[in-house]
C-alpha cells in the first residue's frame, strides 16, 4: 500500500500570522496519524518563517508519530536535526527569498558537501531521501551520494494541470525516472504541488511508494471543515 506524508508547515504558517500559540502543530500531527497518514512532514527552514525549534522538538518527542523533517543541506540546521533524532530527512534545496521550494537540488555542484552530510545522517540510523528533479542523471548522483530514497518533485506537472495545459510529456519524465529510480535500488517519494488530481494520476505509477502532500490538504481543510466548526461555535453562543 502506498504511503501518505502529511506537510503541516502551513499550521505553523497560520498560528505565526498572529503571533500567538493557535493553531498548534503538534495537534496537527496527532491528527493526521489519527486520521490515517503514515508519517508527518515539517521544514525546519533557516529563517523560521514557518516551523520552529519548538515545533520539531514537540513533534519528535512523540515516538507514535512517525517524522520526515525537511532541511537545507546546512551545518547547523543539520546538528538541530541530528540532536532531534527525527524518523526520517529529506534534504531539500533552500533559497530565502523564494515562497516554496522551487526545484530540485542541484546535485552536481554540491556533491561533495552533500556526501558528507549524507553519511553523517546514515551513521546516526536516519532514513535519508533527496529531493530532486525528474532527471535519470540527478538520479544517478543520487545512488552514488549513498541515499536511500528519492523524492521527485512533481511541481512541473502540477502547474501544468493546473493552468490546463499539455502534461503528457512530464509525465512521462516521472514515469521513467521512477522506473530507473526503483531498477536501480531508490526508494521512490513524490512531492509538491498536487492535488486531488494530480495524486490521482501519480499513484497509478506502481513505482512510487509514498506521496507528501501538504498545502492542499492544509488548503482544503479549511473547507471540509468549516461547517462543523461554525456549527460549534453557533451551539455554544446559543446554549
Amino acid at each position: 500500500m502506498k504511503r501518505l506524508g502529511v506537510n503541516i508547515d502551513h499550521v505553523a504558517t497560520i498560528r505565526n500570522a498572529r503571533g500567538e500559540s493557535h493553531p498548534e502543530p503538534l495537534k496537527a500531527a496527532k491528527l493526521a496519524i489519527k486520521y490515517g497518514a503514515n508519517s508527518v512532514t515539517i521544514h525546519l527552514r533557516e529563517d523560521r518563517r514557518h516551523i520552529k525549534d519548538k515545533d520539531l522538538i514537540k513533534i519528535s518527542k512523540i515516538k507514535k508519530i512517525p517524522l520526515n523533517l525537511e532541511i537545507a543541506d546546512d551545518n547547523n540546521i543539520l546538528k538541530i536535526a541530528l540532536k532531534n533524532k527525527p524518523n526520517f530527512i529529506c534534504l531539500v534545496p533552500e533559497k530565502r527569498k523564494e515562497i516554496t521550494t522551487e526545484g530540485g537540488l542541484n546535485l552536481i555542484h554540491n556533491k561533495n558537501k552533500l556526501r558528507k552530510t549524507i553519511d553523517k545522517i546514515r551513521k546516526a540510523k536516519i532514513r535519508i531521501s533527496l529531493f530532486i528533479n525528474p532527471n535519470i542523471n540527478d538520479i544517478k548522483i543520487a545512488k552514488k551520494l549513498n541515499a536511500e530514497c528519492i523524492e521527485l518533485h512533481t511541481g512541473k506537472l502540477s502547474n501544468l494541470i493546473k493552468l490546463k495545459k499539455n502534461y503528457k510529456n512530464e509525465l512521462n519524465r516521472i514515469i521513467k525516472c521512477a522506473k530507473f529510480g526503483k531498477k536501480i535500488g531508490l526508494e521512490i517519494h513524490a512531492g509538491h504541488g498536487m492535488d486531488y488530481f494530480t495524486a490521482k494520476i501519480l499513484s497509478k505509477i506502481e513505482e512510487i511508494e509514498e506521496f507528501n502532500i501538504g498545502h492542499f490538504i492544509i488548503g482544503e481543510s479549511f473547507f471540509d471543515g468549516f461547517g462543523k466548526v461554525i456549527k460549534r461555535f453557533k451551539k455554544i453562543i446559543n446554549y
